[in-house]
């Protein structure tokens, strides 16, 4: 039986006696870089050194196909941080934490100035993955959020603290164990995750032809067709019409007040919704920010009675659309659609969800493209009769429903599964589980 010692953590209790608790600045030279003498998306290039960032880390390694390139000239600016074979990274911006081991390194590569290079040089020798693995488990994660500061809303990993980061370190033997245990252990949880997800996006994928089909061909599956006019989809019911969007709604877009000044913010209690409010979200019954009185009458901010729907027309959300149940204002990279004849809003989610691949076929720019109210205008959807658009919504309804159900069960196998492969990690490299009898 294993001799165990107090560790000196709360949080982590017993360790085996033989193990050394050890600051990682003890046991690695980390280097991350500080800025970069304002390098731009546009200096990028086609080839050359590969530039690695916090996007391209896949799964523990380093997806060199999502790399982006940069000039020898730029590579040569900081030497120390040349990328060699083996070596051990980790984000320090952004999703803090995420790690890679460089595995097929080409010859050049460097690093952008969200990620910090660990490369063991001491006497305290460790196994990279073992490393991996500690960093990957609530021994890094508790010793972050304890280090950082509440209300901290951007996240950053300073060098300065990661530094007095303190690790278990044990015999390299039992590191070899541990790793050798640990990568057989998740290989085998990561594949019943893997299939979970599977399952996941063949359910999106069905739920999305349900809605194609049912937006497109109707609830009558003996319904004569006739050519659609529309882009996107061949044929619909002949009784149906294509109409544009500027014959069913008016558009209109907010604006944002100025976000330096603090009184159009602080304690504001009016609704305000931004684009991305819009994110997988089929309603909005809530906004992330609101804004004050003050904003409302200085900057003459449009206000919507709901339900409406709005489109996001550019952003990381561009293309999402959602039915507003609360009355708000808006900001200017949100679309809002009022419904001004007879139609279902339901039934008009659900039809410009289908046409949103037309949409953004049409949007414009390059790093940032955008959609504008005259594109979402002329968008033509296929109409079928208003009471056909409330049958076609209220099926969609219970059959969507259904869907995410299915969905959500699976997610939330997901997040037991990831939970479980969490906890296998840290009862490993705290001496919780003893590799060596296994």
């Amino acid at each position: 039986m294993t001799e165990m010692k107090d560790s000196g953590f709360d949080f982590i209790g017993q360790i085996p006696e033989n193990w050394t608790i050890l600051r990682i600045k003890h046991a690695a030279w980390l280097k991350g870089r500080i800025g970069w003498d304002g390098l731009k998306a546009e200096e990028f290039t086609d080839k050359g050194p590969y530039l690695i960032t916090g996007t391209d880390f896949d799964n523990g390694a380093v997806n060199w196909e999502t790399c982006v390139h940069i000039s020898d000239e730029r590579f040569e600016e900081d030497q120390l941080l040349h990328i060699k074979e083996g070596d051990l990274l980790i984000t320090k911006d952004g999703t803090v934490g995420k790690v890679a081991i460089v595995k097929g390194c080409p010859e050049k590569v460097s690093l952008n100035s969200g990620i910090m290079i660990i490369r063991n040089y001491t006497k305290y020798k460790y196994l990279d993955k073992y490393m991996y693995y500690t960093l990957m488990s609530n021994v890094f994660t508790d010793w972050f959020n304890y280090n950082t500061k509440p209300g901290t809303t951007i996240l950053h990993l300073y060098q300065h603290d990661f530094d007095n980061f303190k690790f278990l370190l044990p015999p390299l033997e039992e590191q070899q164990q541990i790793v050798t245990y640990l990568d057989a252990r998740c290989s085998k949880i990561d594949s019943a995750i893997a299939q979970r997800k599977a399952i996941i996006e063949k359910l999106k994928d069905y739920k999305s032809a349900v809605i194609i089909k049912t937006v497109t061909k109707g609830l009558n599956p003996d319904a004569v067709m006739k050519d659609s006019g529309l882009k996107w989809v061949d044929t619909i019911p002949i009784h149906w019409n294509a109409k544009r969007l500027k014959f069913l709604v008016n558009t209109s877009s907010g604006s944002t007040p100025n976000s330096k000044t603090r009184e159009y913010y602080e304690n504001g209690n009016l609704n305000w919704i931004q684009s991305g409010d819009l994110y997988n979200k089929t309603f909005i019954e809530a906004v992330a920010k609101k804004i004050t009185e003050l904003a409302i009458k200085e900057c003459r901010l449009k206000f919507y009675i709901a339900p409406f729907l709005v489109v996001a027309m550019y952003g990381a959300s561009i293309g999402n659309i959602s039915i507003s149940l609360i009355d708000s204002y808006t900001n200017q990279a949100c679309c809002v659609l009022l419904p001004k004849v007879d139609v279902n809003i339901k039934f008009l989610y659900y039809a410009i969800s289908v046409a949103k691949t037309d949409l953004l076929a049409e949007a414009i720019g390059g790093s940032q493209p955008n959609i504008s109210q005259d594109k979402i205008n002329n968008l033509k959807i296929p109409l079928p009769p208003v009471n056909e658009q409330q049958e076609i919504a209220y099926y969609l309804d219970s059959q969507c429903a259904k869907i995410d159900e299915a969905i959500a069960k699976q997610e939330q196998a997901v997040t037991k599964l990831e939970e479980y492969r969490k906890s296998i990690i840290y009862y490993a490299v705290t001496g919780k589980i003893d590799c060596r009898d296994i």
